[in-house]
């Protein structure tokens, strides 16, 4: 690999946090050329495939590309601003050459934070031909092939395996051992290190770990792991990160993650986390987390997934016990009772989180072998076809949300996820940023039994500055009863 550095050169962080102080710095060049060869994803590309990528065009693959390449570069910085990083790295762009032996990428104008001392990081390529990977299967295979129906519930989960399959992620074949974590990506430090104890906790155990793969709550659980992994000398431990073109530039991948997948859709990144995982731990965050553990409350409540073991812990530090109480108390308001009773909250103990995690798998085991279901997807797991239908955000989808207590669980769970999923996308993708910009917050309206806790709900992620990573927060939605 050959690369060539421009402009000014600038301190970075060796871990950015917003409570952290950096106490080093490495010089980096701000702007890189350079060429890069595969490394473990994807060495052959056909001619079409190659033009395919290249075009910019309506249909083409170019756009998607770029922005989810230039996220990937952009690891370790401390920013969830995405119009931020593409006005930076404006003249950013890519090039393949097909030569007889493979590919070549060249970089043009990307972020210097990807290379140290003239050679791109390891993990940084890793995920760079990962996204490559992704985007070609996903295009020729999924979308453009014709063989998934991806308008029915079967279709969409055949898809998800797929897509997870063809990036190694199912090759395990242990005992089930796979803790998705959720989680914000702006919280305090306090509740950072807090995710990297839990981390600690579940490496003792032998436990890996699954994460949306971005900073804070989605890095921390890694990088305690890799810790407890190291003392008990663990060398093949698993950090797998699931993400989507929608926020990985908000959310770059941290460069812990070893095992990177690009999801079409959030609707389909969520289905993967839990076909995936045998149990979940939720940290504190904000409206993209409350979309997560929505969106699983909705499925095991269904009558079909009664059965079905999946240990759920809620926890924090001493400082988040208010921010897990008003959390259960909207749970109850909204969800009902039952579902109360599908998690734990543990505060300020990561050995307890973890202990009740190893035991949960006990039983996930257990169920897994009675049903001859498989350790490293669940297909029994039944999953409402509205929490799988892909969510437009629009001011006319969003007004249109039936939010009232007398709909179905499941639906009202879906409609619920889609409320919040619009307010994740208001405050960190970019042509929705736009939207809201030109027309104005969202309008959420619906029962007022539901309104009134939900109002409170945001606003406390607001005052505690759960919405966003700095600067001060300008709602993109407007509650109204």
């Amino acid at each position: 690999m050959s690369l060539t550095s421009s402009q000014s050169p600038q301190g970075a962080p060796l871990e950015a946090h917003p409570a952290a102080q950096p106490t080093a710095v490495v010089e980096v060049a701000e702007f890189v050329d350079a060429r890069v060869t595969p490394r473990g994803s994807l060495e052959n590309l056909s001619h079409e495939e190659v033009a395919k990528l290249l075009d910019r065009g309506q249909g083409g693959l170019y756009p998607i590309f770029r922005q989810c390449a230039l996220a990937v570069l952009n690891s370790g910085t401390y920013s969830d601003d995405a119009r931020a990083l593409f006005e930076k790295y404006r003249d950013f762009e890519l090039k393949l050459t097909q030569q007889s032996w493979g590919i070549k990428l060249e970089l043009t104008h990307a972020p210097g934070v990807a290379f140290v001392d003239g050679e791109m990081i390891r993990a940084v390529k890793e995920h760079l031909f990962a996204v490559l990977r992704d985007i070609v299967y996903i295009s020729n295979e999924i979308v453009d092939n014709g063989r998934f129906d991806l308008t029915s519930s079967d279709g969409i989960t055949n898809a998800v395996f797929h897509i997870l399959r063809n990036a190694r992620v199912l090759e395990t074949k242990g005992h089930p051992d796979l803790v998705v974590c959720w989680g914000g990506h702006s919280i305090s430090r306090d509740e950072y290190d807090y995710t990297k104890r839990v981390g600690y906790e579940l490496g003792l155990r032998g436990l890996n770990v699954c994460t949306g793969c971005g900073p804070g709550a989605m890095k921390g659980p890694m990088k305690g792991a890799t810790i407890g992994h190291a003392k008990q000398r663990i060398t093949n431990g698993r950090y797998i990160g699931l993400t989507e073109p929608g926020i990985v530039a908000a959310e770059p991948p941290n460069a812990i993650v070893n095992n990177l997948v690009i999801m079409p859709d959030i609707e389909k990144r969520l289905e993967a986390f839990v076909r995936l995982g045998h149990g979940i731990i939720v940290f504190p965050g904000g409206v993209g987390t409350t979309e997560e553990i929505l969106y699983l409350l909705g499925i095991l409540l269904d009558p079909a997934n009664a059965d079905q073991p999946m240990p759920l812990v809620l926890t924090g530090p001493a400082s988040s016990a208010a921010y897990f109480a008003q959390v259960d108390e909207f749970i109850g308001l909204t969800m009902g009772p039952e579902a109360r009773k599908r998690y734990r909250i543990v505060i300020d103990d990561a050995a307890e989180a973890a202990r009740i995690m190893a035991k949960g798998f006990a039983a996930v085991r257990g169920h897994r072998r009675a049903t001859g279901e498989a350790y490293n997807f669940n297909w029994t797991l039944r999953v409402p076809h509205d929490l799988q239908k892909p969510f437009i955000v629009t001011h006319e989808n969003v007004a249109a949300l039936d939010l009232h207590l007398d709909r179905p669980v499941h639906t009202r769970a879906a409609n619920l996820r889609r409320m919040f999923s619009a307010i994740v996308a208001g405050n960190i993708r970019a042509p929705v940023i736009r939207e809201v910009e030109a027309h104005g917050p969202f309008e959420i309206s619906g029962d007022a039994r539901l309104m009134q806790p939900l109002d409170s709900l945001l606003a406390q992620f607001v005052a505690q500055k759960r919405m966003t990573l700095s600067g001060a927060y300008r709602p993109v939605y407007r509650v109204k009863a």
